[in-house]
């Protein structure tokens, strides 16, 4: 919790994968307890989701995917993580679409 009511806080969120912020929340300084990851930027999806990559309810403990146009092509030279990393993405109509599973 921060000392300084009034000020704004952006808490960004984002792997390397996903050019780095893939989600913002904004503060205003008087929250308290854990601070939420956001919500995605535009052309980005996040997904939690189960071992079967379908969506768990909110407050579930699931898997945490990112899709869209901020995502990554792969690991340069380690086809074998690229493929463990980066799935075709089953929540999108485009075909081709992946999603990346942050571990």
């Amino acid at each position: 919790r921060t000392q300084h009511p009034g000020a704004q806080i952006i808490n960004a969120y984002g792997p390397t994968e996903s050019t780095v912020n893939i989600t913002d929340h904004r503060l205003d300084g008087t929250e308290e307890g854990p601070v939420p990851i956001g919500r995605p930027f535009a052309n980005t999806q996040v997904y939690v989701l189960d071992s079967a990559l379908r969506p768990v309810p909110p407050g579930t403990t699931g898997e945490l995917y990112l899709a869209g146009e901020q995502l990554a092509r792969g690991y340069l030279g380690r086809p074998a993580l690229t493929a463990e990393r980066f799935t075709a993405n089953p929540h999108s109509s485009t075909p081709g679409a992946r999603m990346y599973r942050t571990g």
